[in-house]
């Protein structure tokens, strides 16, 4: 692998960062490395926000490296390439998701599944090969190795489309991996959030029966009409519940809070699988009697590798599968940070920082 020290030819950057645990993001100045053989610049157009960008600004899961630069679902336009790169070319747009690197050489890389090597870089908070530190995409340009770079479809929207590099890919991966996309299955979907509707989105263009599952029982229209679920459970209703025990195949657990795991355990079929997508701040509470009286599982999934990424990105644009979003200005983020806390949001935020970063510097 190229690698091309920050230190000869830096590239100037700047975004929004945050310094401590307040979590409160401004105006940074920084550098990014010089293009290297192996590598794709690109001006960053749009960036979404996920729910992890919270909890990483304010180390919720104790793993801040300040100061930080956010944002992992990047879409922008292709500026310059390295010698060794065929994927892109100059004008292309191109997409970059959670990570920016891995070894190529373990089982994992060997297998497509980047996602889960032991030395995977995250696109931001990372150690890079030449000892910088990875920023992510709420700044106005990125470069990175053109493994990790997804081409972007023409039919599929930069704003819309960006939150897929994450939201999307997090919820397909384990829909294709634990056979959650074949006609005949009864799919639920745990919560209507930046996942949850995503989810949905997936499971229905693979013709699978999806019954949303959530506490707000408000969400019924929106689930149903909008986004074409066949059902809706309210989770606290215990009637609701009870009735439709054992009826499930599969469940995509999109919370990141603390929830109970035993209701949703007993809406498995035998065989059924419970995956969990969701990273919630603390440990939850796993009852095991549930799980042997029905040969159950318990699964998590994480993101997923760049040759899914890719088939993901392709599939959405064959499908019209874009997030609902609300595009927002660079200087609204840590507004936008509050309400994502509050769930105030349908159903990502995307910051336009094409048009938007350079009238807040």
């Amino acid at each position: 692998m190229a690698k091309s020290p920050e230190t000869e030819h830096p590239v100037k950057a700047f975004g929004w960062a945050a310094r401590d645990t307040s979590g409160v993001l401004s105006p940074f100045n920084f550098s990014r490395r010089e293009t290297g053989e192996e590598d794709v610049r690109f001006k960053v157009l749009y960036c979404g926000i996920c729910h992890s960008d919270l909890h990483n600004i304010r180390n919720d899961w104790g793993m801040a490296v300040y100061p930080m630069v956010p944002g992992h679902e990047i879409v922008g336009v292709v500026t310059k390439v390295g010698g060794n790169v065929k994927k892109v070319k100059v004008g292309d747009k191109v997409g970059v998701g959670c990570m920016v690197g891995s070894c190529h050489s373990c089982d994992n890389c060997a297998n497509d599944l980047e996602n889960y090597c032991p030395k995977m870089l995250l696109t931001y908070k990372s150690i890079y090969y030449d000892g910088t530190m990875t920023y992510g995409g709420y700044s106005d340009v990125m470069v990175c190795d053109q493994h990790f770079i997804v081409r972007w479809p023409e039919n599929l929207p930069l704003d819309a489309g960006v939150p897929l590099l994450c939201a999307g890919i997090t919820t397909y991966s384990p829909l294709k991996y634990f056979g959650f996309d074949k006609p005949g299955i009864h799919l639920g979907v745990v919560g209507l959030g930046g996942l949850g509707h995503v989810a949905v989105k997936f499971a229905k263009a693979f013709g699978v029966k999806v019954t949303v599952i959530s506490t707000s029982p408000n969400k019924k229209k929106e689930a149903i009409e909008h986004l074409g679920a066949d059902s809706f459970l309210v989770s606290r209703d215990q009637d609701q519940m009870q009735a439709a025990m054992g009826t499930l195949d599969g469940i995509i657990d999109t919370v990141s809070a603390d929830h109970p795991l035993l209701p949703l355990i007993g809406l498995l079929k035998s065989h059924g699988k419970l995956v969990l997508v969701g990273a919630p701040n603390k440990p939850l509470e796993l009852p095991v009697f549930p799980l042997l009286m029905g040969r159950k599982i318990v699964a998590g999934s994480i993101i997923g590798g760049m040759k899914e990424t890719q088939e993901m990105v392709d599939f959405a644009a064959k499908h019209n599968i874009r997030a609902d979003v609300e595009v927002i200005p660079m200087d609204y983020v840590n507004t936008a940070m509050d309400r994502l806390e509050k769930a105030d949001v349908r159903y990502r935020f995307v910051i336009d920082v094409e048009n938007t970063l350079k009238a807040v510097m």
